[in-house]
Formats: structure tokens, sequence, C-alpha cells
């Protein structure tokens, strides 16, 4: 089985987090892809996907998946997972909306969607990536909760892994 940790990134942060991701799993069958490097057929050949991305603007993606070819994207029945990177502060009312763009468009593939975080312990004053007091994924904010991140990492991997073993 083959596991792809996807991620677009811009100042280094939504790579460290999908770093820490693969640490954590600690299993020798993931591989961690830079968007901005990757091919949708290079993609399909996973078993398992972790997307991520960090939020731009007014709630876009990381610019890196813009030119991502999504429509080529073969993930209907394979497990996905979604992790994304915010402000909550700055960015308060859009915060980790990258995460429900990707979560869109999985959803729409038909995908198998694992991995949703509920919003409790944390403080944004609004979300698209929010469904019923849970994100769609792993929201992370090492602008203001740097501190926050090892732990959330911990406790979401800890999650999904029997999604991913």
């Amino acid at each position: 089985m083959k596991i792809a940790i996807i991620y677009g990134s811009t100042l280094g942060n939504t790579e460290r987090a999908a770093n820490s991701i693969a640490q954590e799993f600690n299993l020798p069958n993931i591989d961690i892809l830079n968007v901005a490097e990757t091919k949708a057929e290079q993609l399909n050949q996973y078993d398992k996907i972790i997307f991520g991305s960090s939020t731009w603007g007014l709630g876009d993606l990381q610019d890196d998946w813009d030119e991502f070819d999504f429509e080529n994207l073969k993930v209907e029945n394979k497990t996905v997972a979604i992790f994304g990177m915010g402000d909550s502060e700055v960015y308060a009312f859009t915060y980790c909306d990258s995460i429900s763009k990707i979560h869109k468009i999985l959803k729409s593939k038909n995908a198998n969607i694992v991995g949703y975080v509920s919003d409790k312990d944390y403080k944004y004053t609004k979300s698209e990536s929010v469904e019923n007091g849970m994100f769609l994924g792993l929201a992370l904010d090492d602008d203001n909760y740097e501190d926050l991140t090892e732990s959330r990492i911990k406790k979401w991997v800890n999650d999904i892994r029997k999604h991913f073993e």
C-alpha cells in the first residue's frame, strides 16, 4: 500500500506540518509530495492520500494548487484526509477555508474522507471548513497557536491511523 501526503506551502508552515504528520505516522510507505512538482497521474498511483494547504487571501487555496489538475485526479473509493493551515486572528472569518475547498473536490469525486476534528478547542470567528461543529480536516494555526500544532497532529494521526495502515 502506498500513501502520499501532498501539500502546497508558500512560507513553509504547511510543508513542516506535512513532514510532522509523516513522522508521526512513522510508516515506511509514505511519500511527501509538493503539489507544485506533482501531477494528478502521479498522485493517482497512491492508495491513500493526505492533502494539505494553507489558506490565503479571503479563503483561497495556496497558489500552487491553482495549477493542479483536479479533473484528472482519481480518488473514488480511496481513503483521503485533509489538513490546513490558517490564521485564526487576522483571517478569523476565513479560518482554514482551504480545507473546505479540497473537501468539496474530493467529495465530488467520491473519495472516502476521514479525519474530521471537533472545533470546540479552537478560537476563530467563521470557517467554511466547519460543519455541525466539526472541521472537515485538521485545522492548524502556526501564526498564533504554534504551541498546539504538535499535539493536534499527534491526536489527529492517532485518530486516523487505522484508516492508513
